[in-house]
């Protein structure tokens, strides 16, 4: 069962990464395309996600979750299933802090006795125009090697790396050399698009280029690539440039060739050194303003997906909004 059905309109387009970065590339690539596949980092260990993780020994399904709904269309069904899905239990006993989504997914994966299947089957309920995947059937650990007044130490764990005060030198994954979802290869592999981010730098855009079969796949499909820029330093990437962001992708992953780097004006400090680790990665920079024309630190889905559409025509001139 697959929920790019016949009929469906727009290039095809793999969105990698997990948690609200995803969801703001979801938010826009649904907006100009239905052939979207999201392929989704599964090392969470915190909240929700990490209990039933520890508990049932399954993989986190919050990010999941929080993919499946924002591919739901503006439709009263669709924002009634995103806003049922996310709703979170609130009470004094074990069920508190619990997504009700992060449920639905947990009971379908034992009816079905895989994820695949259990998240096409959510996809039909909220009548998704894309499909949701893990980027791989074994649950992760993130591990970081950490520069910090006291020395390089290693921390281990998406929670304890996002919120690691020191400067992060790599991450890997545990266990080592994990397997790839073999229906996120093929996706990339038939993939008119690649986006990469934005994102958590350390714990949801870099951990896909970890696993060996998908850094593959990504070095040889016939898809172009593409990096969005976050909007704001994180915790775990404090302290780091525009071009530090963009270098450290092409670190983690050697021969990976980019052809597209997204950013918003605002968020680059220095344009002639961005540029060059653009063209290290054997991308071109393209200035787009993404930002919610409040200022806040959240891509407008709008000018996202204006964005998009731009660098997949082909239309790599900046433009600036007056806004």
């Amino acid at each position: 069962m697959t929920q790019i059905r016949r009929g469906f309109y727009g290039p095809r387009v793999v969105a990698f990464g997990g948690g609200h970065g995803l969801s703001a590339s979801l938010s826009a690539l649904r907006l100009m395309t239905q052939n979207v596949t999201a392929v989704v980092t599964v090392a969470d260990d915190g909240g929700s996600s990490g209990r039933l993780r520890e508990e049932f020994g399954v993989l986190p399904p919050g990010d999941m979750r929080m993919a499946l709904s924002a591919l739901c269309d503006d439709g009263e069904w669709g924002q009634t299933w995103r806003d049922v899905l996310q709703h979170r239990f609130m009470s004094e006993g074990p069920m508190n802090g619990h997504a009700l989504g992060n449920l639905l997914i947990l009971a379908l994966w034992e009816h079905f006795g895989e994820s695949v299947t259990a998240l096409d089957w959510v996809g039909q309920l909220l009548d998704i125009k894309g499909r949701v995947l893990p980027m791989s059937s074994t649950p992760l650990e993130i591990e970081a090697v950490v520069d910090d007044d006291g020395g390089r130490t290693t921390v281990r764990g998406q929670v304890a790396v996002a919120t690691s005060t020191g400067h992060v030198h790599h991450v890997a994954v545990i266990p080592k050399n994990p397997p790839a979802q073999a229906e996120a290869l093929v996706a990339v592999e038939e993939a008119d698009w690649v986006i990469l981010g934005p994102g958590s730098w350390y714990t949801s855009v870099i951990p896909h280029l970890l696993v060996p079969e998908l850094r593959e796949v990504l070095r040889t499909t016939k898809a172009k690539r593409a990096l969005t820029l976050n909007l704001n330093a994180e915790k775990e990437t404090q302290g780091m440039s525009a071009a530090d962001h963009i270098r450290t992708v092409c670190f983690h992953a050697p021969g990976l060739k980019l052809d597209v780097i997204l950013a918003d004006p605002s968020s680059i400090d220095d344009i002639d050194e961005t540029e060059r680790a653009a063209v290290e990665c054997g991308a071109q920079l393209m200035l787009r303003q993404v930002r919610m024309s409040d200022g806040s630190a959240r891509h407008d889905p709008l000018r996202l997906a204006a964005a998009y559409r731009d660098a997949f025509e082909g239309v790599f001139g900046d433009v600036f909004d007056a806004d």
